[in-house]
């Protein structure tokens, strides 16, 4: 059974940056969906944006042009690197594969 656990959440001030990662073990990430989720307090969990295989990314609107995704298969690793962060991202952030979720981890952006 996979496992993703999601690491690097915290707190930064607004404009800042944040990078996310998430490592699955057990098994290797599924070849077919593999992204990042959010949510804010209060509100419905949103689709962040994915990775296909060949590394190219596709990404809500919301965070087109701030955020990264990118995978490592060798570590079973994806990352999620967030740049520009307002308090509008602050959330859990959880990464999925295929059906699988990861547990979230939190991003607190605050001055």
């Amino acid at each position: 059974q996979v496992q993703l656990v999601e690491s690097g959440g915290g707190w930064v001030q607004p404009g800042g940056s944040l990078r996310l990662s998430c490592t699955a073990s057990g098994g290797t990430f599924s070849t077919s969906l593999l992204g990042w989720y959010r949510q804010a307090p209060g509100k419905e969990r949103e689709w962040v944006g994915r990775v296909f295989n060949s590394g190219n990314g596709l990404y809500a609107d919301s965070v087109q042009g701030r955020f990264t995704i990118s995978r490592d298969d060798a570590k079973n690793t994806m990352y999620l690197q967030m740049n520009n962060l307002t308090p509008e991202d602050t959330g859990d952030y959880y990464c999925k594969s295929g059906s699988i979720w990861g547990q979230g981890t939190r991003v607190t952006v605050s001055s």
